[in-house]
C-alpha cells in the first residue's frame, strides 16, 4: 500500500530566504536536498524580538549566514532540537556561539535507549551534541509571546521530541513524521515499538497543523498520521506474507517488498524491515536465533 499524502499544504521558497509562514512562525531551509532531506531542512523561527530557533539543521556556513540574517536585530533566547541526526542539530553550535542562546533537547543521541552500546556508532548521529537544558513530555517552555510544550515521540530516534506552539495550535514534528515521506526507523537507535506508540500519541492531542522538518505543513493532521500507521501496518502484513513464502532473509524480501523503489534505496529499506522485525519478534509474532540482525533468518512463531 502506498502512502497518500493529502493533507498538505506547499510553501514556495528560495534557498537562503527567510518566509513568513504564519504570525509566529518564520522558516529557513538549508541547500541540503536529498533523498532522505526533500529540499532540505526546514528550520524554524517562533516569535519576534525575543525568539526561539527549532532544528537549526547541518553544519553549512551558508546555512548559518542565512539564519544570522533572518535573526538580524533580535534575540535569540533559547535554541530547540528535535533529534540529533546530522541535518538537524549540527548548527547550534555555531549559533549557540554566535548567540548566547542555550540548546533545549531531549538528551545526547541514544539518551533514550539503555544497553545498547551500537547506538553511540550511528554514522548519521551528531555524537558531539549534548543539550544545556534536557526537557521531558509535558515541559513549557515560554519566550516572549510564545509558549511551547515538549511533545515526547522516541521511534525515529530514541531522543525524537516535538515541539507545539500552543498560540497557533501549531505543532513541530521534526522527523517524527515528514511532510512528504514516511519517516525512516532505523535500528538501533530507531525502535518500531516506539514509533507506532508515538503515533497513536498524536491522535490523542489536538494539533490542527504540524510544521515537519522536511516538507510541507500538514492542514489536517489525524487523518495523516492514521495514515502513516496504516502504511506501517501493511508493512507487517508484507512481511508475514514473505515469510508464509519462505523468503526467511531481510535482503530476499527487500528487492519484493520495495520493488517500485530506487535500488539505491535498498539498504535504507532493509534497515525499516529490520526495525518490523524486531517489533515483531517483540510480541512473539515472528521467531529468530538471538537479537534480531539484518543478516539473520527468520520464521513464523
Amino acid at each position: 500500500m502506498a502512502v497518500q499524502i493529502p493533507y498538505v499544504r506547499e510553501i514556495e521558497f528560495e534557498y537562503g530566504d527567510c518566509d513568513e509562514v504564519s504570525p509566529l512562525i518564520r522558516r529557513v531551509v538549508a541547500k541540503n536536498p536529498s533523498a532522505f532531506t526533500y529540499k532540505g531542512t526546514g528550520t524554524y523561527i517562533i516569535g519576534h524580538g525575543d525568539v526561539a530557533v527549532i532544528d537549526p539543521g547541518p553544519m553549512l556556513g551558508e546555512h548559518v549566514e542565512a539564519l544570522l540574517r533572518a535573526l538580524e536585530g533580535e534575540t535569540v533566547s533559547h535554541i530547540l532540537i528535535t533529534h540529533t541526526h546530522s541535518d538537524h542539530s549540527p548548527a547550534a553550535k555555531p549559533l549557540k556561539a554566535l548567540t548566547g542562546a542555550e540548546t533545549y533537547a531531549f538528551g545526547p543521541h541514544g539518551s533514550g535507549q539503555h544497553g545498547l552500546d551500537d547506538v553511540q556508532v550511528e554514522e548519521d548521529g551528531d555524537m558531539e551534541f549534548k543539550p544545556d537544558v534536557e526537557v521531558r513530555h509535558g515541559d513549557i517552555i515560554e519566550g516572549d509571546g510564545w509558549t511551547v510544550e515538549c511533545v515526547y515521540t522516541p521511534g525515529h530516534t530514541s531522543n525524537h521530541m516535538c515541539f507545539a506552539l500552543k498560540e497557533e495550535k501549531a505543532l513541530f514534528t521534526g522527523d517524527h513524521v515528514m511532510g512528504w515521506s514516511t519517516s525512516i526507523v532505523s535500528p538501533p537507535d530507531g525502535n518500531m515499538e516506539q514509533y507506532m506508540a508515538s503515533l497513536r500519541l498524536l491522535l490523542e492531542r489536538d494539533d490542527e497543523i504540524y510544521w515537519p522538518t522536511h516538507g510541507p505543513a500538514i492542514t489536517d493532521p489525524k487523518p495523516f498520521v492514521r495514515s502513516f500507521i496504516a502504511h506501517r501496518e501493511d508493512r507487517e502484513r508484507q512481511i508475514m506474507e514473505q515469510l508464509a513464502a519462505g523468503r526467511t532473509r531481510i535482503q530476499d524480501m527487500v528487492p519484493v517488498m520495495y520493488a517500485a523503489v530506487d535500488k539505491k534505496l535498498y539498504p535504507a529499506a532493509a534497515r525499516s524491515v529490520l526495525a518490523h522485525m524486531e517489533h515483531l519478534v517483540a510480541r512473539g509474532v515472528v521467531r529468530t536465533e538471538g537479537r534480531p540482525a539484518l543478516s539473520g533468518e527468520y520464521r513464523l512463531a
